[in-house]
């Protein structure tokens, strides 16, 4: 048999840990020739420039 849990995992305890399972936003920038949103130092995939 499978050891269980003694305790009941509060939904404070609960939410501390699942605090770092955020989605994290991709970072955009304008570019500077078309001016459309690009990932940061990457080349532009519509001019194909870089900054």
């Amino acid at each position: 048999m499978a050891p269980l849990p003694k305790r009941r995992h509060s939904t404070q305890r609960q939410g501390k840990r699942r605090a770092s399972f955020k989605i994290k936003l991709p970072n955009l920038v304008l570019c500077p020739k078309c001016k459309t949103l690009k990932p940061s130092h990457q080349v532009c995939p519509k001019c194909d420039g870089q900054r």
